[in-house]
């Protein structure tokens, strides 16, 4: 399947220079989004979600978040692969990502948006919420099944933001969840009768009720503020 938007390289805080994939708005555009990668890489998959949010109005940046490590890394779901990817996300810091997201919102603004959200799955559904908390210039975050979401919980998000969780996820423990809902309170929840990975078509786990419910919301908490 083809893509409707192209790789583009931005330069991150440090000087690196960060390949993006980068899609324009159809139709009457409503603003900006940084949509940040599972583990595996800017793939097929992450392509495919930032064209549907493009057709939805929305120009998007999606960075590749390992490259200052490797460039255009993409992963399979093979176990081999799924090391590699957790490899070099272990080598990729904090202030990395926050820088990436930083760069791709400053890009966005540039490009004449007014407003910019971010949202991000797995892997980057945890960037998603340190990037509430840290960065500026965003008006919204929606974070999918961010495991390490809990490691950021004395953080405060700086801007409306909801979490996706599914109920059956192993890797992220309901009472994790559950205390991320405590110490939040204005924080909106949502837990899905699902898996990990509920969103990704391509996955074993793919969940298509959960998945259009939860974009459904992800949109209207864009659109709302």
């Amino acid at each position: 399947m083809s893509h409707k938007g192209q790789m583009i390289a931005l330069k991150s805080a440090d000087g690196t220079s960060v390949d993006c994939y980068h899609v324009k708005a159809e139709g009457t555009r409503k603003g900006g989004l940084v949509l940040i990668m599972e583990i595996f890489g800017v793939t097929a998959h992450i392509k495919d979600l930032c064209d549907g949010y493009a057709e939805r109005g929305y120009d998007v940046v999606s960075p590749q978040l390992y490259d200052r490590k490797v460039k255009g890394f993409e992963a399979t779901y093979t176990q081999d692969d799924i090391n590699a990817s957790l490899k070099y996300r272990a080598e990729i810091t904090t202030e990395n990502f926050v820088d990436d997201v930083h760069m791709c919102v400053n890009k966005l603004k540039a490009d004449g948006n007014a407003k910019t959200f971010i949202t991000g799955y797995c892997y980057g559904g945890s960037v998603s919420w340190v990037a509430a908390c840290r960065v500026a210039g965003l008006n919204a975050a929606s974070c999918y099944y961010g495991g390490m979401i809990k490691n950021f919980i004395t953080e405060n998000p700086k801007i409306p933001t909801i979490c996706h969780f599914g109920e059956r996820d192993h890797g992220i423990p309901m009472e994790d969840v559950r205390a991320i809902e405590a110490a939040h309170p204005d924080v909106k929840v949502y837990v899905y009768d699902a898996d990990h990975g509920f969103n990704s078509d391509r996955r074993n786990n793919y969940d298509k009720v959960s998945a259009e419910l939860a974009l459904k919301r992800t949109l209207e908490l864009f659109e709302s503020v």
